[in-house]
């Protein structure tokens, strides 16, 4: 395949990447610091740009088979505002299928009904900006035609893939906790082969 993935120097887009050149896909990253790129492979292409330039993001996904959105929130509304830029390129492209990283607060709350898990006291956390970013990521997504699935990991620390974990449609898998950084790696690729979860977040935990 050929994959572009966005936020490729960051803790889940790296790993990604490196899956994906294990498999000899062919990987295009759009980042800011390719000097933060520290993998060499005749399988990767490496563009300097910024996810706030449409044309960047062109050139990026021009000629891909999917696109893996990798972004963090940055404390700035980056992941929001490249969004809309993000699907106009991959929709001129006739790029369809996008997977991206979320966050569990966007799943569906267990507890409150018609709500989100960051909008109700399923969620522990007092700050809620990094979720708010996600969920507009969610209803441009929604509105949009593309094939997407949104990953969306509880707690994330840094932890190679042991490729067994709990995985849900729209909800957060009961009592989860944590996902390591290589697990939520492992399943967001594992989507670029499976219709399974088109069109829906997934929440994930062990």
């Amino acid at each position: 395949m050929k994959i572009t993935i966005l936020g490729m120097t960051g803790r889940v887009g790296s790993q990604i990447a490196a899956l994906a050149l294990q498999d000899k896909n062919q990987v295009t990253g759009l980042v800011r610091s390719p000097e933060k790129i520290t993998v060499a492979d005749d399988n990767l292409t490496v563009i300097k740009g910024n996810v706030l330039d449409k044309e960047n993001i062109e050139q990026a996904v021009s000629g891909a088979d999917a696109v893996i959105s990798a972004l963090n929130t940055d404390g700035d509304d980056t992941l929001s505002k490249s969004m809309p830029l993000i699907i106009e390129a991959m929709e001129e492209a006739g790029v369809n299928r996008l997977v991206s990283i979320g966050t569990a607060g966007i799943l569906e709350s267990r507890i409150d009904a018609d709500r989100l898990r960051y909008q109700s006291s399923e969620s522990k956390r007092r700050l809620t900006r990094a979720a708010e970013e996600h969920h507009k990521v969610f209803d441009l997504l929604e509105a949009s035609g593309l094939d997407w699935t949104i990953v969306c990991p509880t707690y994330l620390p840094d932890g190679k893939a042991v490729g067994k974990y709990r995985e849900e449609r729209n909800f957060l898998p009961e009592n989860g906790k944590q996902i390591s950084v290589g697990d939520t790696a492992h399943f967001a690729y594992r989507q670029l082969g499976s219709d399974v979860y088109v069109k829906s977040r997934v929440g994930l935990a062990y």
